[in-house]
């Protein structure tokens, strides 16, 4: 194997492992079929420790408050992430009812009352604005979850995701959904992150751009939006807030609310390392994080937060190169594949 093939190609999708190894958490997707849209539902029946960090400018968020660590409520029992702007926020409302019909929730006295957290990314410009993810979409979802490593690429919350963008949406390429997992000392801590960024998704070892902006509309050559700012070049105003990477971060470790909330902004370092430039005011880059426990054991938060970092950047660049191209209308976003020389390892098979 060539120096160049390590660090570009992930290995199989069985080595990379997935947010459904960690103990106690099921991942469903819904991808609407009349658009590329669509959600995703990370479902911790049991409850899960919750935590989150935002560090985009634009988020569009749900039920965020009550993972602080200061408030009452000690879990959760899934995490919607949608397409559709703030309008996919209403997927979380069907994954409520689905999660009641289950019986799952926090106890009230008089019924189980589901705590759905969720965050959306900006897919409206490609396809028909008006069809978003809504309530039967994240019912659906949830409907869909199982303890099965989840698929990637164009579906669920990525279908419409697209990555590049600082010089507009003739110029970017497909994003997607991707998943990995690390596990050490019996304790597992995945991640599933669906990729919608203004910037490019950089191989985190390498450097090297994998997805990102091209130099032309019909080109396969890509830009370097990083250098390309740093020289002064500018693409046309963007409207703030349509792009956003958004994910979830598990581990079956024993961890507090006040740890679940580090964990998921030490998480945002792997974001950073995957996406350049990351965290925009274009952005609404948000993580969430839980802890489902089930492990019943500790780790440091040192090690469970390099853990996190790493199995973000994972995911993200895993986003990428599992998407398919899209051609929608007069609209097409090449994937990671088509920029591949003969032979290259640009791919998830190894």
């Amino acid at each position: 194997m060539t120096r160049q093939k390590k660090k570009v190609s992930l290995g199989s999708a069985r080595a990379a492992g997935s947010i459904t190894q960690v103990a106690g958490i099921e991942v469903g997707h819904f991808s609407d079929a009349r658009r590329p849209t669509g959600c995703t539902v990370i479902i911790a029946r049991d409850g899960a420790v919750g935590g989150v960090d935002v560090r985009g400018a634009a988020p569009g968020t749900r039920e965020t408050d009550l993972l602080a660590p200061g408030n009452l409520v000690d879990k959760v029992h899934a995490i919607v992430l949608s397409g559709g702007s703030a309008w996919g926020l209403e997927a979380a409302t069907g994954a409520v009812r689905w999660l009641e019909e289950q019986g799952v929730g926090y106890d009230v006295g008089v019924g189980r009352l589901p705590l759905v957290p969720a965050a959306v990314l900006f897919d409206l410009m490609v396809g028909d604005a008006r069809i978003r993810p809504d309530a039967q979409a994240g019912y659906q979802a949830c409907a869909a979850a199982s303890k099965q490593r989840p698929a990637e690429g164009n579906v669920g919350a990525g279908t419409g995701a697209s990555v590049g963008k600082l010089f507009g949406m003739a110029r970017a390429m497909k994003g997607g959904v991707g998943t990995a997992s690390i596990t050490l000392e019996g304790v597992t801590v995945g991640a599933l992150i669906a990729c919608n960024a203004v910037g490019d998704v950089l191989d985190p070892d390498s450097g090297a751009i994998l997805a990102g902006a091209r130099s032309t509309a019909r080109g396969h050559k890509l830009l370097d939006s990083r250098r390309a700012l740093l020289q002064g070049k500018m693409g046309a105003p963007l409207l703030a807030g349509t792009n956003t990477t958004i994910g979830v971060i598990a581990t079956d470790a024993v961890i507090s609310k006040a740890q679940a909330q580090r964990l998921a902004l030490m998480a945002h370092d792997g974001l950073a390392r995957a996406i350049n430039p990351v965290h925009t005011q274009l952005d609404g880059d948000t993580l969430f994080a839980l802890g489902t426990g089930q492990s019943g054991k500790t780790l440091s938060l040192l090690l469970l937060g390099t853990m996190a970092a790493e199995v973000t950047a994972r995911a993200t660049v895993r986003a990428v190169l599992a998407a398919k191209r899209l051609c929608v209308g007069s609209l097409t976003l090449p994937c990671a594949a088509d920029l591949a020389p003969p032979g290259a390892a640009r791919s998830l098979s190894g």
